[in-house]
């Protein structure tokens, strides 16, 4: 094998839409963007091992996928993304549960919820590398084996087209209950260039509402909205959190919100900074009074929303008994 772990992946940028046709060398191919982990896997005889993104070694946490890359007849190192299906969709969480599991317990967690690798590229195949080869090129080779019978479950090719159209319809929020959170462009002429983020990623997105529960920030300057939503039971649940205010958003709700005390249902609750961050969030509960729509993609945990949302405004036609109920 001529490539060694640990090897950092190619990487995307966010976009907000489909960029025009001349953004990425020799035009445009459209993948899938499954809600999952980003693995790469370096299989050969004597040795098989599952990287993480970071370049942690997950192979004892995914038995199934290193037996499945023993198994195989051609030494190679493929790129993709790990997931796990269960209740009907690609689920995270049954997903990040794996990652926790060793030995005899990562054995049964493969048996009862099987992972697959959804891969999108090969960067070595028999002991040819091919990070220089464009991304055609590598697609091509990734479908011969898989036409060939070398690739099959626990690993399936992801899907990818030229079609602006089809990867229009994989943006519709409706692929989000199935686990597809959007599409991933890549150049035709691209070459395989590692850790850099040349790729270019749009997420389906869609407009919810939710309770202002909290604030980070001070009430005369808010910088980001903790928003809630009641449960069945008439608990007041965290599901999400925004990206920073804009000014006038700021200014707007300095005026609008009100200081919570003891009687609100958060007070003495600590919640993780989150985002990469270490410790507890700084945050002020303010009543749960206003409602705001927001745009978010749909990254959906047991009705928290994984990552930022954007405040878009606050919907003062809406009570907050018309705000919809979270799960759990």
């Amino acid at each position: 094998m001529v490539l060694t772990p640990p090897l950092q992946p190619m990487l995307a940028e966010a976009w907000r839409t489909l960029p025009p046709e001349g953004a990425l060398p020799g035009g445009l191919a459209m993948e899938q963007k499954a809600d999952g982990f980003r693995a790469i896997v370096f299989a050969q005889p004597d040795r098989v091992l599952v990287q993480s993104r970071r370049g942690a070694d997950l192979t004892p946490a995914f038995p199934d996928i290193a037996a499945a890359a023993a198994r195989l007849p051609e030494t190679l190192v493929l790129d993709g993304e790990l997931v796990v299906p269960a209740h009907g969709r690609l689920d995270f969480g049954e997903l990040q549960r794996r990652t926790r599991r060793r030995g005899r317990s990562a054995v049964q967690a493969s048996d009862e919820r099987p992972a697959y690798l959804i891969v999108f590229d090969v960067l070595e195949e028999g002991g040819t590398e091919l990070l220089g080869r464009p991304y055609q090129d590598r697609r091509a080779v990734l479908q011969d084996l898989f036409a060939r019978g070398v690739l099959a479950a626990p690993f399936t090719l992801c899907p990818s087209t030229t079609d602006r159209a089809v990867a229009q319809d994989w943006l519709d929020p409706s692929w989000g209950a199935a686990g597809i959170e959007g599409v991933v462009l890549k150049g035709l002429a691209q070459p395989y260039m590692p850790g850099t983020r040349a790729w270019i990623k749009v997420r389906a997105h869609v407009t919810s509402e939710a309770m202002v529960g909290g604030i980070t920030g001070s009430l005369a300057a808010p910088q980001t909205l903790l928003l809630a939503r009641y449960n069945a039971g008439g608990d007041l649940r965290l599901v999400a959190r925004t990206t920073p205010l804009s000014t006038a958003s700021r200014r707007d709700l300095a005026h609008r919100l009100t200081a919570a005390g003891p009687e609100h249902p958060w007070h003495g609750r600590r919640f993780s900074a989150g985002w990469g961050a270490a410790g507890e969030l700084d945050y002020h509960p303010v009543q749960p009074e206003l409602v705001a729509e927001f745009l978010a993609d749909t990254a959906v945990d047991a009705g928290r929303f994984r990552h930022p949302v954007r405040f878009l405004r606050l919907r003062d036609d809406l009570a907050p008994d018309q705000v919809p109920l979270v799960d759990g």
